[in-house]
């Protein structure tokens, strides 16, 4: 199956001939959720990020980073980290046969993301600091060695991501609403980009940990701390864009606390059937928080699969329970 550049090359910033560096990302599904619907008062749909080829959102701007820094003659590229875009650029690199290196907080990357970046053999960095400390030392460096950024400051970054917003008009043109979890913002800014460009204009309803909420609190969190990894950063890159997207689309950035962000997780998981990652569940969080405002209908973007947190997963599920291998043993513990 094609990738997204070539689905959708008229609408991006490449042409026939360019090298394309693809696993096939985009074309997610989009899945309506029963019990959220019911209990937000609302129509609720799941856009199932998760299931793009590194396990989230990060492939559709990777594939246009990638393909854009190999066009360009780049023999290496680099990026700061909480953990998906690691595991894409590490993932993109190799498919294009360059060097990665990644910088991630030291300690603070999600055991499953840490192994996508291991395994497809980037050069793995973990600082003694946090996100934001990471991509400015990574901003410095680009700025002398011969290394592409591939981070959402990187343009060809939010062309790739406005691409979901493509998909979801084609299904739903009249979408009143997306509920989307915002860490560094590359993506609201980059689904509003997309949605402007078929001119739509759902409201955007943002959603950060309340302890890691710079939007929110209108400045930056120094030391960002929340379950939900892949959404800990404390000055956003797009900033500003991301503000821009909240106003003109009459939408709103909220909060969620770490309790609310779990319930909603093993909500998803045990009445919707879908895994997705802690900072995923955000989106749908801040709606059976905040409620939906008034909209009938709200697309929840879901930007992580949950096998990216395995140890997040074990602590909030049920434990194994033993058994002999006996007939009457397994016929106990089934039937309870």
């Amino acid at each position: 199956m094609p990738g997204l550049i070539e689905r959708h090359m008229d609408r991006l910033p490449f042409e026939k001939g360019d090298p394309i560096i693809s696993l096939g990302e985009g074309n997610t599904p989009m899945i309506y959720a029963c019990e959220i619907s019911e209990r937000v008062g609302a129509r609720v749909w799941l856009k199932l990020e998760g299931l793009n080829p590194t396990g989230s959102f990060k492939d559709r701007g990777m594939t246009c980073a990638v393909s854009a820094a190999v066009r360009d003659g780049s023999n290496a590229v680099i990026c700061a980290s909480t953990g998906n875009t690691a595991a894409s650029a590490a993932a993109y690199a190799a498919r294009a046969g360059i060097t990665c290196a990644v910088v991630v907080p030291g300690g603070k990357i999600a055991q499953g993301k840490l192994a996508q970046s291991l395994i497809h053999g980037a050069r793995v960095i973990g600082l003694d600091g946090n996100f934001d400390e990471a991509l400015k030392l990574v901003r410095e460096l680009v700025e002398t060695e011969p290394v592409a950024l591939v981070n959402s400051v990187n343009p060809f970054r939010i062309e790739g991501q406005k691409t979901g917003a493509f998909e979801i008009h084609d299904v739903l043109p009249d979408l009143a609403a997306l509920a989307i979890p915002v860490g560094n913002a590359g993506n609201v800014t980059a689904w509003w980009k997309g949605f402007q460009e078929v001119g739509a204009a759902p409201r955007m309803f943002g959603f950060q940990a309340a302890g890691a909420a710079p939007l929110v609190l209108g400045h930056p969190v120094e030391n960002p701390e929340t379950i939900a990894t892949a959404i800990r950063i404390g000055n956003p890159a797009r900033w500003t864009e991301a503000e821009t997207a909240f106003a003109e689309s009459n939408g709103s950035v909220r909060t969620v606390t770490d309790e609310q962000i779990l319930e909603a997780y093993r909500l998803l998981a045990n009445k919707e059937g879908v895994f997705c990652e802690p900072a995923s569940a955000a989106s749908v969080a801040g709606l059976l928080v905040h409620g939906a405002d008034g909209v009938e209908d709200v697309v929840c973007v879901l930007t992580g699969n949950g096998l990216k947190d395995p140890d997040t997963a074990l602590a909030q599920g049920g434990g194994v329970t033993p058994c002999e291998v006996d007939i009457e043993a397994l016929r106990a513990v089934v039937l309870g």
